[in-house]
């Protein structure tokens, strides 16, 4: 694969882009359900909130082959031979492989700034690369 891979700086301001958008809408979506607000805890809220992510995060990024901030960046997710990940790599990468990246300090995300291909952890579980459209 001959591409340019992507640092720390473009992914971290591609994920703030893409929490802005899901948090925006996951209370929008709140609102409709009559979830948002002072009783805006509980499991519904919670399931809510998970099904939009994986939803964003998986799904959407699946078929559309990248998020909105990824793409209002100029990057994107690819696979070993360059080519987009399928719904099962992108759930593999975003919910398992990020959520082992997080767990001490952020460490995982953190390996973009030393690793020779800009791999996270999350990238090398789900065998990824970010790489500039």
């Amino acid at each position: 694969m001959n591409a340019q891979f992507v640092g720390f700086g473009r992914r971290f301001i591609a994920a703030l882009i893409d929490g802005i958008i899901i948090t925006v809408f996951s209370f929008l979506v709140g609102i409709v359900l009559g979830l948002a607000g002072a009783n805006a805890q509980g499991a519904l809220s919670y399931a809510v909130g998970l099904l939009l992510g994986i939803g964003y995060y998986v799904f959407y990024q699946s078929s559309a082959g990248q998020t909105l901030g990824k793409k209002v960046l100029g990057i994107k997710v690819v696979d070993a031979q360059g080519n987009k990940p399928t719904a099962i790599t992108f759930f593999l990468r975003e919910i398992i492989g990020k959520a082992v990246s997080g767990i001490i300090l952020g460490i995982g995300y953190l390996m973009v700034l030393w690793d020779g291909k800009k791999q996270a952890l999350h990238d090398k579980i789900a065998s990824t690369y970010v790489v500039r459209v």
